[in-house]
């Protein structure tokens, strides 16, 4: 909503433009008129829209056409004044009707000299030209109607029909349908297309602060059956009778309650989301991480809940399909199915849906508030803005300090040579063995791979993202993380040479734990072309010995080295000995093992209590 309103009175001389402003100001008709008022301004608390209001007089005798151009160019709404008892002022009001594009009040004043209106010679005008929200007559000498000509003239700023309604059709308009569309599904908490008492009264007190009793709300229903077969369904409220509600309320005169609810829903003037309501302000300093909080996950779970129609905790493409219709576009490309886990169908699943969002958080967090923007979060969940799903992680230097971490989320980079089997470490990790992996299409392809891991029976997401092989081209970026993964194929003798080579160059001096993989271990493992064999140059430079891997299996490829890796980001500050130990890795494995069995149980016990 706008911060001030800034109305400017126009019209032929002798009119009553300055007696209407000093009517206004005085509550009584001025015995001297001067040729022009100076501009007043209204303080915010005595105004009917609690809003700051400047008003400005035109006129010819003393102002130039230039300066009647700018002060047109700086008001927001334009009323023109006319004289009731005067044909020629009449006429007038339709040529500086003509030459603007903001709302427009037509004003006739001196209704106290005639006993007739002048509607009648003013409707063809006001159907002429679209701007122009109302007509108002008036009289400056006996004050009638003259604080109501300025509210209609704050309220046809504040509250423009214009984006709203389109007066020729008798229907909302295209854009104003969409927003009330988005507003709907999302009040729509159970997803059955209809919005049912408690929702509608969860609507009601988030955009009105107040709840309907239980007669308004019939009261409310039965308008929509008298008026309409389609609009109520079930005893709640179908989006045809949403809408139709609405178009009521502007037909009517009440396009403050439409504006109330799209604002309260994060639209502007041009019934565009705004740039405060989707990305509001957030902190992250350096070295520090973004991540989803708890109530943010319940909301995401919620949300998934609700478009989950089969009950397989996992999405089809139609429910994503319906899951992303408040957004402007689809944010999830095929690429995303290939990043997180799917069922057998190829589907997300329902940790895959909270993974990806995790990602996302992660990677690029303006992104993650835009989307939970869409999806209505901070009116959900009736929080200043989406921001306050967000946990900003402390400096990782603390970290290492307290050798403690409460993060969640860890990045692994993974690189190695061209070919060396980096795709295959990313998908084997979402659970897809070789045979799987070969049904990916190349367009369809993913860098990033993220799922859950536990460690010493804490939940906890590894973030797999594989860097381009070009040497020469890595960036910051492909070296900031929490674990670096080295790849090498054993049947290429070749292979090894890259990973030496980036660890020399770019590790060697690292605080980052780093892991040699020995992938494609089911092949003939061939001697590598280079000064030092794996085991031996892992040796020399405190590294664990090389960890076989194989994505080549019957079932889904085992998952303990991702283990492995999420507790060494965990714990950088653990010596390479404590590592090595069997025992520890025994606990932490034993731990995803029975954790990951526990979390899946409860989850199913939740959907069968749903």
């Amino acid at each position: 909503m706008r911060k001030d309103v800034r109305i400017l009175l126009v019209g032929e001389p002798k009119v009553g433009k300055t007696s209407l402003i000093m009517s206004l100001v005085s509550e009584e008709f001025p015995d001297e008129v001067p040729l022009r008022a100076e501009e007043i301004t209204i303080p915010a608390d005595v105004t009917p829209e609690r809003v700051p209001t400047h008003i400005v007089d035109y006129s010819e005798a003393e102002q130039t056409e230039e300066q009647l151009y700018q002060e047109i160019s700086k008001a927001n709404v334009i009323c023109i004044v006319y004289s009731v008892n005067n044909k020629k002022s009449i006429e007038k009001v339709r040529i500086i009707s003509a030459d603007t594009r903001v709302p427009l009040i037509l004003v006739g004043n001196k209704s106290d000299l005639v006993e007739h209106s002048s509607m009648e010679t003013i409707l063809p005008i006001m159907n002429q030209y679209q701007d122009i929200e109302t007509c108002v007559e008036c009289s400056a000498k006996n004050l009638k109607n003259i604080s109501e000509l300025f509210y209609y003239a704050q309220k046809a700023v504040l509250h423009p029909t214009g984006p709203l309604y389109c007066p020729e059709e008798k229907e909302l308009k295209p854009s104003c349908i969409k927003a009330l569309t988005r507003i709907f599904k999302i009040s729509d908490l159970d997803n059955d297309g209809i919005l049912n008492d408690n929702e509608l009264n969860f609507f009601q007190r988030t955009c009105f602060n107040t709840p309907l009793a239980p007669q308004a709300l019939e009261d409310v229903k039965n308008v929509v059956r008298r008026n309409m077969t389609d609009g109520v369904k079930d005893n709640g409220l179908t989006l045809k009778g949403f809408l139709f509600l609405h178009t009521l309320f502007i037909q009517r005169g009440r396009h403050e309650t439409t504006w109330t609810v799209l604002r309260r829903f994060g639209y502007d003037d041009d019934l565009e989301l705004t740039q405060e309501y989707l990305f509001p302000l957030i902190k992250v300093p350096p070295d520090c991480t973004t991540e989803l909080n708890h109530n943010a996950y319940l909301f995401l779970q919620s949300v998934f809940d609700k478009h989950d129609k089969d009950r397989d905790c996992a999405l089809s493409p139609e429910e994503v399909k319906d899951l992303f219709k408040v957004f402007p576009y689809m944010p999830w490309g095929p690429d995303v199915n290939n990043t997180v886990c799917t069922n057998e169908n190829g589907w997300i699943t329902y940790q895959g849906y909270l993974s990806q969002w995790t990602l996302t958080t992660y990677l690029d967090v303006q992104r993650s508030l835009e989307y939970l923007g869409y999806l209505g979060y901070s009116i959900i969940y009736e929080q200043e803005s989406q921001a306050a799903a967000i946990t900003v992680t402390r400096n990782k230097r603390i970290d290492l300090q307290k050798k403690q971490t409460q993060r969640s989320v860890f990045r692994c980079n993974v690189l190695g040579a061209r070919g060396s089997g980096k795709s295959g470490f990313l998908q084997a990790f979402l659970g897809r063995n070789l045979q799987r992996q070969r049904r990916i299409r190349e367009d369809h392809k993913s860098y990033y791979a993220i799922s859950t891991t536990y460690v010493y029976g804490q939940e906890k997401y590894l973030l797999l993202h594989e860097a381009m092989p070009d040497f020469d081209f890595l960036s910051e970026a492909d070296l900031a993380c929490d674990v670096v993964c080295l790849v090498y194929d054993v049947n290429n003798p070749r292979s090894f040479e890259y990973c030496a080579k980036v660890y020399k160059q770019c590790l060697i001096d690292s605080k980052t734990p780093c892991v040699v993989i020995a992938a494609k271990s089911d092949l003939h493992e061939v001697r590598q072309h280079y000064s030092l064999s794996p085991h031996d140059f892992c040796r020399k430079h405190k590294l664990h010995p090389p960890q076989p891997f194989t994505c080549n299996t019957t079932e889904a490829p085992s998952k303990d080295i991702y283990t492995r890796l999420t507790t060494m980001a965990m714990y950088p500050h653990m010596a390479q000995a404590d590592l090595k130990n069997s025992t520890f890795w025994l606990r932490a494995s034993l731990g995803a093992t029975v954790f990951a069995v526990l979390g899946f149980a409860m989850y199913r016990a939740l959907l069968k209590q749903r």
